[in-house]
């Protein structure tokens, strides 16, 4: 039996698009909204294109359910940002983007956000707190840390062409 697969999609403006093709040949999709939401959809296994079920999750919602499914992954010393009113979100800095190739500290994001990159990912590497003189690249992922507001203004200014 094959293996399942995972796939991403960028929805500009709403967040990500995450498809799951399980190892039985079901499709399951997940949209990450920007706002922390989201939304869960499973399709009948006769036709992959009908939905047999969307579920509009809170983030709170989105939590319990991720515990459910793998509760281990808590650790007591982990933050849980949005206990504290922050959220964490990867932002993708793609190769025609403004910022590809120019220094972190040219974007001004904490000043004009108060959001903060807290690492940076680079192919299969990751990058933790990036000093201002760190270049970005096309294909660079940045993880943002901030208010919600922070954060969408954060990747509004990273999303530039």
């Amino acid at each position: 039996m094959a293996a399942s697969r995972l796939s991403r999609t960028p929805l500009p403006g709403i967040g990500f698009r995450y498809d799951l093709t399980t190892r039985d040949h079901r499709q399951v999709s997940v949209v990450a909204h920007r706002d922390g939401g989201r939304t869960l959809s499973a399709y009948r296994a006769d036709d992959p294109d009908a939905c047999d079920l969307s579920l509009k999750l809170t983030s709170g919602e989105a939590e319990a359910l991720i515990d459910a499914l793998m509760p281990s992954h808590h650790s007591p010393n982990l933050l849980h940002t949005t206990d504290l009113g922050l959220v964490a979100e990867r932002v993708e800095i793609h190769a025609t983007s403004y910022w590809n190739g120019r220094l972190l500290g040219e974007t001004q994001l904490r000043t004009e956000t108060g959001a903060s990159i807290v690492a940076v990912l680079r192919r299969a590497e990751a990058i933790p707190s990036p000093t201002p003189d760190f270049r970005l690249a096309g294909g660079d992922t940045v993880i943002v840390i901030g208010t919600r507001e922070g954060v969408e203004a954060a990747a509004t200014i990273l999303g530039r062409e």
